[in-house]
């Protein structure tokens, strides 16, 4: 439908239209993407490319954008010019750090620098070492991509663990160079790589970097490169950088290009825009949004249920999920339960002694090996808040909570994490009680309690995500330490 652009929108269109490389700071629910679109139908006679975050967002765009511009993943990128050459090493079974390890000949322990280091551990720094380069804009294996370990910090041990590490490092990622058979498990960000790493050029006049805030290196490498012949857009939101435990980082606020805003939200009225700008000023966010006048959202405790309850993490998820099950209120979890299902029924089985057919757990024997697969070995960090569950909650109880999930178009109420919901958003949402304030300082006030911690960034950022995806009410419960906290930036919001 045809809209009237914001002052901010036209200040947008004139900068592309004079050729300018621009780096838009899009606050949540500000028209980004109607902006790009804008962009794109202005520009008659160039091509462009859209590069989104994830497949559901460019199969959205894609409706969105005139057929001049093709809308993709770098993924998809990188798998048609070189990953397909290796889908019969992708989703392979998962296996130990310290399998690969003895796979890549690390049998024995090391002493670095007067510490004894199991094989184990060096096996896993090994792997660490390749994702930490494949997350990078290098173009081969360094020092540096091998991560520090505790007790042998310093610079003369690390120099001396990297000695170790990199000759090991470079033989696995040697083995992942073969497309049909390898040691170490293939992933996604390994072909990313490969592509990266041959200088690829995305023909075109113009080049749209969604989500810009959370690039990893290696794909800002490849955006930059094509500084010198197409026209670069950069367009995110610095207070939604939320995967920078992934490698991610915001590149848009080191480009050379003209910086422009848009801070009006369409999604919200003014008194969700004032909450939000609070955990803005704490993320120390470039930006500070207004809300819509026409849209009378409200802050505050509600009676009536919400359309969504946003966690923290996958344990207060399924914590939220048993509570509402009980209650008899039709539950769906974003990104569905079949994935946790599967899990748990192999989890059963392991618990129980038996082997699992589950392709990714299928080479653990036992349930404390998996445990201690999860806690200790970096491969296996993604299955951590699931062992929690279900050493918490048993495997039973949660095949039961998965099988009673319903699609979200049939949902009382949907459960999501933080994570999971952004780019999402919902008429009535929650704030689940598993966002946890700062824990206390070591110093005390005048009346001897102790002083709260100060609010880290990357939970304010955090937080700002799952308030900004409310529409009409915000039950910000959850979050309502901050009104006491020392970092507040201002008194509690007006209700």
């Amino acid at each position: 439908m045809p809209f009237t652009p914001t002052d901010e929108q036209d200040a947008a269109l004139e900068a592309f239209t004079k050729g300018d490389h621009l780096a838009i700071q899009a606050g949540a629910g500000t028209g980004k993407t109607s902006t790009l679109a804008l962009l794109a139908e202005q520009a008659p006679g160039r091509r462009g490319r859209y590069l989104a975050f994830n497949r559901a967002i460019a199969l959205e765009a894609a409706v969105r954008f005139p057929s001049t511009v093709l809308c993709k993943t770098a993924h998809s990128l990188a798998y048609a010019a070189v990953g397909h050459r290796f889908r019969g090493r992708l989703n392979s079974p998962r296996r130990p750090g310290w399998v690969v390890g003895q796979d890549l000949g690390l049998y024995a322990p090391a002493r670095i620098h007067g510490v004894d280091v199991l094989p184990a551990t060096l096996s896993n720094t090994v792997l660490r070492t390749v994702t930490r380069f494949c997350q990078s804009a290098d173009q081969e294996l360094r020092d540096y991509h091998v991560p520090r370990l505790r007790r042998i910090d310093n610079d003369e041990a690390h120099g001396e663990l990297a000695d170790l590490i990199l000759p090991y490092a470079m033989k696995a990622w040697a083995d992942l160079q073969d497309p049909n058979a390898g040691m170490v498990r293939f992933e996604h960000d390994h072909y990313l790589k490969m592509w990266a790493l041959t200088d690829p050029v995305l023909p075109g006049d113009f080049l749209l970097l969604d989500e810009a805030q959370d690039t990893n290196p290696v794909l800002e490498q490849v955006v930059l490169a094509q500084k010198g012949t197409s026209q670069i857009v950069m367009v995110g939101d610095s207070a939604q950088a939320i995967y920078g435990w992934r490698g991610a980082r915001d590149v848009m606020t080191g480009f050379d290009a003209v910086h422009l805003p848009l801070s009006r939200s369409f999604r919200f009225g003014p008194a969700l825009a004032a909450e939000a700008n609070r955990w803005l000023a704490l993320s120390k966010a470039p930006i500070e949004l207004s809300g819509c006048p026409d849209i009378a959202t409200t802050v505050g405790p509600h009676t009536h249920r919400p359309d969504a309850v946003l966690c923290r993490t996958n344990i207060g998820a399924i914590t939220e999920i048993l509570t509402l099950l009980e209650d008899h209120v039709a539950t769906a979890l974003v990104g569905g339960g079949e994935a946790l299902r599967a899990l748990a029924q192999a989890a059963r089985n392991l618990i129980d002694g038996q082997r699992t057919p589950h392709p990714e757990l299928m080479l653990f024997t036992t349930w404390p090996t998996l445990r201690d697969y999860a806690e200790h070995d970096p491969a296996g960090g993604d299955l951590q808040p699931f062992v929690n569950l279900i050493d918490d909650y048993g495997p039973d109880a949660i095949i039961r909570a998965v099988d009673r999930l319903v699609p979200e178009s049939q949902a009382q109420v949907t459960v999501s994490t933080a994570h999971k919901a952004k780019g999402r958003e919902w008429p009535r949402v929650r704030i689940a009680a598993d966002f946890n304030p700062p824990p206390d300082s070591e110093v005390h006030d005048a009346a001897g309690k102790p002083i709260p911690g100060p609010v880290d960034e990357a939970e304010a950022r955090l937080a700002y995500v799952a308030v900004t995806r409310a529409r009409r009410h915000l039950d910000a419960r959850g979050l309502e330490w901050i009104n006491a906290h020392p970092d507040n930036p201002g008194a509690p919001v007006s209700r």
